[in-house]
């Protein structure tokens, strides 16, 4: 036979190759794969309004998260919910006068707090009941003035946001308001924590109780007016309530709480304006799906907890039975 003809002369031949002939380049293509798939992972950054509501999405989520704990450990959730609705009627009647939507929702979320507190105060009706009663009929006024008037703004931008048309003014507002919540909490997060364990204990400490409810009102108005332009009013309670609970079922201690927070909701707020990019979803719910999603994983590793911790006492138990 013929050297040619031989398999073994082949592979050789293959392997050795003569002087001059080269192997062709087999790094190229997944050099290739490699860099079109960071092109893919990067292209929302190579808009300015993806920037834009990146950048929105986390300011607005840290005052959110912060006051999410405290609201999550007082028991006020309704309150929050409350606040986001109220807040409706004074963007509308802010819009009419030609006034800043800030100034008018924060004023009616204000206005929702203190008329709930003024008719706690002087019926037998429970606070709870009076926060629906009152939310739902602010709420109910805003509709119908803004049906009346026929503004400009869409409704779908005051209930949903409108992230992705976020602005310089818009993120200086929300960079406002996350520094001022944040440094009020760290003055006057031991006084909160006691005025929300124990307000008996708080008003015999000398504390001046009401100064910190009505603080603990306008903050949360301050943040809800923030998470106007990110997730609008109806998800805003997304943000006020479910980053706090996520967080208490993880964390021993109110510090670590406000830590694991702030850390759930930037995250999902971050990573939810990410996704809707490749979703073609509104970034509001895709924020909040993520956000009930983190709360449902912390929710199953608490019960794994549990019952780990449950098996571990088993035989200690059974050992002190038997002596």
């Amino acid at each position: 036979k013929s050297p040619a003809a031989c398999p073994f002369f082949c592979l050789f031949h293959w392997l050795c190759p003569r002087q001059g002939r080269q192997r062709p380049a087999r790094a190229a293509p997944a050099a290739a794969v490699m860099t079109a798939t960071f092109s893919f992972l990067l292209a929302p950054l190579q808009y300015d309004f993806m920037q834009h509501a990146l950048l929105l999405a986390a300011l607005a989520a840290v005052p959110a998260a912060l006051l999410s704990c405290l609201l999550v450990v007082k028991g006020y959730a309704l309150l929050g919910d409350a606040i986001s609705h109220a807040v409706f009627p004074g963007v509308v009647i802010a819009y009419m006068l030609g006034l800043p939507v800030a100034a008018g929702a924060f004023v009616a979320g204000l206005l929702c707090a203190t008329l709930t507190g003024y008719l706690h105060t002087r019926s037998r009706v429970r606070q709870d009941t009076l926060m629906g009663v009152v939310f739902s009929g602010m709420f109910a006024l805003g509709l119908l003035l803004h049906a009346w008037i026929r503004s400009s703004v869409h409704l779908d931008h005051i209930l949903l946001g409108d992230l992705l048309g976020a602005a310089a003014p818009e993120l200086l507002q929300s960079a406002a308001v996350a520094v001022l919540v944040a440094a009020a909490l760290a003055l006057k997060w031991r006084d909160l924590l006691l005025h929300a364990f124990d307000p008996v204990q708080a008003r015999v400490s000398s504390l001046n109780t009401a100064a910190l409810h009505y603080g603990l009102l306008a903050a949360v108005s301050l943040t809800v007016v923030a998470s106007l332009q990110a997730v609008g009013l109806i998800l805003a309670i997304a943000l006020l309530i479910v980053p706090g609970a996520t967080a208490l079922l993880l964390a021993r201690t109110f510090g670590r709480m406000l830590c694991l927070s702030c850390a759930a909701a930037v995250l999902c707020s971050v990573l939810g304006v990410y996704l809707s990019f490749f979703l073609d979803s509104a970034p509001a719910p895709t924020i909040a799906v993520l956000l009930g999603l983190a709360f449902t994983a912390a929710f199953a590793h608490s019960l794994w907890q549990a019952r780990a911790a449950r098996r571990g006492n088993a035989p200690a138990s059974a050992a002190r039975q038997g002596v």
